[in-house]
C-alpha cells in the first residue's frame, strides 16, 4: 500500500516536491491518484488470473468511521499509519492533538492527508524515516499488511521502527487467508484499461498473521473484529523487563498540548 538516517527530524516535504523513491510504484499512479481525487472508485487489485478485489476508495477517502474509532482508542502515545492513503486516521489523531505521522507512496495519498491538518511523507516504509525505533503505535489498516508482498519483512521493518513493547494494530481478512501474488491497480473500466505495473501483494488472516509474527518476537494482545472487519494487535519484543500498562501511554498522550513535544517522533516534522 529501507536503510537508516540521524532521528533529527525535519519537516516534510510539501506535496510539490519530487516524490520519494518507492518500492511499489504503482501505488503512485494515475488510477489510485486519480480515485483519490475523485473520492471513489471503481478501484481493483487484479491478480494475473483475472481474480479482482475491490478496493474502499470511498470509505478511505471519508471522516474516521466508528470503527475506525475503536482502534485510534487503542493507539498510544507516538502513532505512525504505514500506507496512510488519504489520511482519514491521520487527520483524526491530529485534530485529537495527538502526535501522529503518515507515510505513504502515493503523492496523491499525502498531499490529500495534509489537506486535512495532518502530517505525512511521500515515502515507503522500507525507506529511513523520522523517529526510527521510538514510535510507540504502529498501524496497518485497509489491507496495508500486504505492502511488499512479504509479511516477515513488513514485521521485521516495523519493529525496527518501533520502540521497545511499542504497539502494532494490523487489519486482517476476515478469513484464514495466506496468499502472496503479484497484483496491479486497474480501474474497473475494462479488461487492461487503466492498469499499471504489477507488484508483490500479500493478503493474511489473523491465524497467518500469528503465524508469522510469533517467530519474530511478536506477542498477540489482542483479537477483535467490528464492523465486519478483523483486528490483531501485537507488541515489539520489549527490552525492558517491566512491562508498561496497555494504553498508559494513550492517557498521557491524550493530556498533551496539540504541538506535539520536542521528544516525540514526530516533533518539528
Amino acid at each position: 500500500m529501507s536503510g537508516h538516517r540521524q532521528d533529527t527530524i525535519r519537516r516534510p516535504a510539501r506535496p510539490s516536491d519530487p516524490a520519494r523513491p518507492s518500492d511499489n510504484p504503482a501505488w503512485a499512479c494515475d488510477p489510485y491518484a486519480d480515485a483519490l481525487r475523485a473520492g471513489r472508485g471503481p478501484l481493483f487489485l487484479r491478480r494475473g488470473d483475472g481474480w479482482m478485489l475491490p478496493l474502499e476508495v470511498e470509505r478511505w477517502c471519508a471522516r474516521a468511521d466508528e470503527v475506525d474509532l475503536q482502534v485510534l482508542e487503542r493507539c498510544e502515545g507516538a502513532v505512525l499509519d504505514v500506507g496512510c492513503g488519504p489520511g482519514r486516521l491521520v487527520a483524526e489523531l491530529a485534530a485529537r492533538g495527538r502526535p501522529v505521522l503518515g507515510v505513504d507512496v502515493s503523492r496523491a495519498a499525502v498531499a490529500r492527508t495534509r489537506r486535512l491538518g495532518g502530517q505525512a511523507l511521500t515515502r515507503s516504509v522500507f525507506e529511513p524515516l523520522p523517529g526510527e525505533g521510538r514510535w510507540d503505535t504502529a498501524l496497518l489498516l485497509d489491507g496495508n499488511l500486504g505492502i511488499g508482498g512479504d509479511p516477515a519483512a513488513l514485521l521485521r521493518r516495523l519493529s525496527q521502527l518501533l520502540c521497545s513493547g511499542g504497539l502494532l494494530i494490523a487489519e486482517t481478512v476476515p478469513m484464514d487467508v495466506d496468499e502472496r501474488a503479484e497484483v496491479r491497480l486497474v480501474s474497473g473500466a475494462g479488461p487492461d484499461v487503466g492498469a499499471e505495473a504489477g507488484f508483490p501483494w500479500a493478503r493474511l488472516g489473523t491465524p497467518a498473521l500469528l503465524r508469522h509474527a510469533r517467530p519474530l518476537g511478536w506477542r498477540a494482545a489482542d483479537q477483535w473484529t467490528a464492523g465486519g472487519r478483523s483486528f490483531v494487535a501485537l507488541r515489539a519484543r520489549s527490552t525492558s523487563s517491566s512491562a508498561e500498562p496497555p494504553n498508559s501511554r494513550a492517557v498521557i498522550s491524550s493530556q498533551r498540548p496539540r504541538k506535539p513535544l520536542a521528544d516525540t517522533p514526530v516533533a518539528d516534522a
